[in-house]
């Protein structure tokens, strides 16, 4: 197991949102491919086949960057963490409107919200050497 809090953080939320990608393939049988529009994965969050394709793509990226090294991880966390931030937030305005492509709900700007606290508390406060660098793993 990884043995820095970045690349901790990075491996466990990848593996994370890798499954919740493939679970919402399950909800979104019948639903548009982009689209306001989705099905329910856990009965709570909105899903659309794209939304489920980002998922794959942050949960390998996500994944592959813990898998690799501290530097790798850090910066996947911080990225990420950014995207969800924002995402979190721009989320709330587009929620009724054509630009919900993802067919997010609250609960899921809720999610990505924590997610984007979490992946930058760590991303910004673990794992930094003396003098700025980033420490070595």
């Amino acid at each position: 197991m990884p043995s820095s809090p970045n690349r901790l953080v990075a491996t466990i939320f990848g593996a994370v949102y890798l499954v919740v990608g493939l679970l919402g393939f399950l909800a979104t049988g019948r639903v548009a491919f982009v689209g306001p529009e989705g099905g329910l994965l856990l009965g709570i969050f909105e899903v659309n086949p794209l939304h489920n394709i980002a998922h794959l793509i942050i949960g390998a990226a996500l994944l592959t960057a813990g898998l690799t090294s501290v530097r790798a991880s850090k910066s996947a966390n911080i990225t990420v963490g950014v995207i969800y931030l924002l995402l979190g937030i721009v989320g709330f305005f587009i929620v009724d409107t054509p630009a919900n492509i993802l067919a997010l709900n609250t609960a899921d700007h809720f999610l990505h919200l924590v997610s984007a606290i979490v992946l930058l508390a760590v991303g910004f406060a673990a794992d930094r050497a003396p003098y700025g660098g980033v420490a070595r793993a």
